[in-house]
Order: C-alpha cells, then sequence, then structure tokens
C-alpha cells in the first residue's frame, strides 16, 4: 500500500513561505539611524593671547661723535600678552604682558676707573682696546594697540601692533680689556635702571619685522672724558614670532 507525500511536501513549503514573509518583515521594520554630525562650536569671542619671541640687532643712537659698533650686537627677548579685542569684529583690541629681555652690544664707548676707583668714559679707536662690550638683562612690560584681519577659524592674518615698552635693568656688566688691564664693572649706578621706548610690529601669520626705539638715555648725566655728555638711547631692528 502506498502512502502519500504531498502533506508532508505541504506542510515544509507552508513554514518556508512563513518564514520568509516574517524574515521580509522584520527587515522592513528596521529603521535607518539617521548620521549624527559633530557639533562645531563657534568662539565668537576668542582673543589672540600670544607668546612671542624676538631676535634683533640692537643699535645705539644719539651718538657722541667717533662712536662706532663692532660685530653683530644681539638681543633676545621673550614673554607672554594678554589680548583684549574693543571691537564686535574683535579685529581691533590692547594688550599687556610680561617678558624678559638681554641686549648685547659691541662698540667702543668704553667704561673703565681711575686710580681712586672712579668710573670714567670714552670713545676710544678701536685700534686702543682689545675688546669691549656692554650687556643688560631686563624685565619688560609691553603695551600696545593692536589691529589686524583676523576670523575666530584662522591663525594666519595681516597684523600691525604698535605701542610702548617698560623695562627695568636687573643686571647689567660691561667688559673692556684696553691689552693691559681688564675692567669689568657689573651693575653700573650710572646706567638708567628704568627704560622705556615704543615699538612697532607688522607681518602676517607667524613672521612679522619688529623695530623698537628708546626715547630716555642708557647713562644718567656722565660725560666723557673729552666732556661731550652721553646721551646714547637702544634700538632693536630685528624679527618677532608669535606663537597662540
Amino acid at each position: 500500500m502506498k502512502t502519500s507525500l504531498k502533506p508532508k511536501y505541504d506542510m515544509r513549503l507552508l513554514f518556508s513561505c512563513l518564514f520568509l514573509v516574517s524574515f521580509f518583515n522584520v527587515f522592513a521594520q528596521e529603521e535607518t539611524k539617521p548620521k549624527i554630525e559633530p557639533i562645531v562650536k563657534i568662539d565668537s569671542l576668542y582673543r589672540e593671547d600670544q607668546f612671542y619671541f624676538t631676535v634683533t640687532y640692537n643699535l645705539l643712537a644719539q651718538i657722541p661723535k667717533g662712536f662706532k659698533q663692532d660685530k653683530f650686537s644681539a638681543g633676545l627677548s621673550a614673554g607672554f600678552l594678554r589680548d583684549m579685542p574693543i571691537n564686535k569684529k574683535r579685529t581691533v583690541a590692547v594688550a599687556t604682558g610680561l617678558g624678559l629681555s638681554y641686549q648685547n652690544f659691541f662698540q667702543n664707548i668704553t667704561i673703565s676707573k681711575d686710580q681712586a676707583g672712579a668710573i670714567i668714559y670714552g670713545v676710544n679707536d678701536y685700534n686702543e682696546f682689545v675688546s669691549n662690550k656692554y650687556r643688560q638683562y631686563l624685565v619688560d612690560v609691553p603695551i600696545e594697540f593692536r589691529w589686524r584681519n583676523s576670523t575666530f577659524d584662522s591663525y594666519k592674518f595681516w597684523r600691525i601692533y604698535g605701542g610702548v615698552k617698560l623695562s627695568y635693568v636687573i643686571s647689567s656688566k660691561s667688559l673692556l680689556n684696553d691689552g693691559e688691564t681688564t675692567y669689568k664693572i657689573v651693575n653700573n649706578p650710572d646706567i638708567n635702571k628704568f627704560q622705556y621706548g615704543a615699538y612697532i610690529s607688522a607681518g602676517y601669520n607667524t613672521w612679522n619685522v619688529y623695530m623698537y626705539y628708546g626715547l630716555n638715555p642708557l647713562f644718567k648725566d656722565v660725560k666723557t672724558v673729552s666732556g661731550e655728555k652721553l646721551d646714547v638711547t637702544t634700538m632693536n631692528i630685528g624679527l618677532i614670532f608669535y606663537i597662540l
């Protein structure tokens, strides 16, 4: 007697159809999750607070007759400036900060001592001594007015900054070797401890030209052995780098 297999195959077909219907139904109901974009916060109240570093060639202005400089008189300074914008676009600001400076001068204004120990000054030819230099270390307080075409999303922009720098000499030393005697004078009392001047810097991005001109004399009321008053002021020309 033959057994019919039709009901068995019908059941398999039914279960297969139900499985496929269930699978496609679940797949169709699956929701696609929306892509989450990162939120970029726009800082409309940005500041150009900056560390600065300068490399300069040092000169003396208001020089006496016969004055000359020799070699490369280098200067270095570094510090931090706090930016305070004063317009809505934040392209105009004032800034102040604190820094340190090193200045070195190779020149022929000689500083020595007489037999009584008094400090004397002269302007000598280079063939009259072996070496002569003066160096000083200062604490600086720059106060500047700033213009730039910066935006909140760009660190590269044109700038013109200018202002005044107030400095205090924390250490100074002159060294003269006249071929017979070496005169070393540390913290010369005739040096103006408080020095100030005007400066300007201009450029694009990190690289900027820099110029400083001292407005008060380097020395107090002193004269050379020839009776000429020393009213020399300091002057620095070089580059200033701003780093955020």
